[in-house]
């Protein structure tokens, strides 16, 4: 399983949006719980939000109401909408696989990230 590739990260007011994309490998991709991480500064990385492979959500209480994940399988990617962003949105976003023991694991390699910054 190769590293994902994650982009669509970049700079925006408060208030503003962005989508997020990850392109990721491996034959198993359909069936496999995705999700995006963010690590702000100073701070551990995070889940912000995940989606397994029947398309079920989990989201952040942070960025509940204000971010969307999606999948499209059939081109390995997985997206976040990220709307009404804030300053403490800003960090390094990136995407793994998951799963659920008691709290959330990465499975995967990770990438690179994508860079978010949002000014007040």
């Amino acid at each position: 399983q190769g590293q994902p590739v994650e982009s669509g990260g970049g700079l925006v007011e408060a208030g503003g949006s962005l989508q997020l994309s990850c392109l990721a490998s491996g034959s198993r991709f359909s069936v496999t719980t995705m999700g995006w991480y963010r690590q702000a500064p100073g701070k551990q990385r995070e889940v912000v939000a995940a989606i397994s492979a029947g398309r079920i959500t989990y989201y952040a209480n942070s960025v509940k109401g204000r971010f969307t994940i999606s999948r499209d399988n059939g081109k390995n990617t997985i997206y976040l909408q990220m709307n009404s962003l804030n300053p403490e949105d800003t960090g390094v976003y990136y995407c793994n696989a998951l799963k659920y023991e008691n709290s959330w694991h990465p499975i995967g390699p990770w990438g690179q990230g994508t860079q978010v910054t949002v000014s007040s």
